[in-house]
């Protein structure tokens, strides 16, 4: 058992990102009997959850003209653009069926403001709007992290980085992720993790 002060963060586990989801990554779901015995190693267990309003901005259905996966602009920054995904209330939005999500100390929703994305388990696509983990993390006394879930290379991605940032000692374990790897942006992600001083591990 890992000490108190180290944390298992798993993200976006949810219907809408496995196999047949809306926005399916592949082999999604075989990392859910893995994340579940890994939470017997640890006090403390986090879930995130994609949760966007009906005509979210991020939608590509909210753009003419536009198709999913492609790129625009938004007073953030650039934005890729996504199937309608994990919508309040809906199905898709859910936890994987299998998931044990009665471990959860806590389950922190994004994506949640209509008017931008949110990748990162701590801060909306701005990077400056706070989703409140980091000061959850600091009441607690939480200065590790294990991070596990969907996708390696946007929400795992981000939230390693902003952890890594935070002072946080962060580890992903890439064996427990999968991604979307969307023109080349795995090896983009990996690297960007690898230079903020994320542990990468199998």
């Amino acid at each position: 058992m890992h000490p108190a002060s180290h944390a298992l963060l798993v993200i976006d586990v949810q219907t809408d990102f496995c196999p047949a989801g809306a926005l399916a990554v592949a082999h999604g779901d075989q990392i859910v009997p893995g994340i579940n015995a890994l939470m017997d190693d640890f006090n403390s267990v986090i879930l995130t959850q994609d949760w966007h309003p009906a005509g979210h901005s991020s939608f590509a259905s909210q753009h003419n003209g536009h198709d999913p996966y492609s790129m625009i602009t938004m007073p953030y920054g650039p934005q890729v653009l996504w199937p309608d995904h994990c919508v309040q209330g809906t199905q898709g939005a859910l936890f994987h069926s299998t998931l044990n999500t009665n471990r959860a100390d806590m389950i922190i929703r994004k994506g949640y403001n209509p008017a931008i994305d949110s990748y990162s388990a701590f801060f909306e696509n701005d990077h400056i709007t706070s989703t409140g983990l980091a000061g959850y993390l600091t009441t607690r006394g939480i200065t590790k992290l294990t991070m596990v879930g969907l996708a390696t290379d946007f929400c795992v991605h981000f939230s390693a980085i902003d952890a890594a940032k935070l002072g946080i000692d962060t580890t992903v374990r890439l064996d427990l992720c999968r991604a979307i790897d969307l023109d080349g942006s795995l090896a983009t992600a990996t690297a960007a993790m690898t230079a903020a001083g994320v542990k990468l591990v199998h």
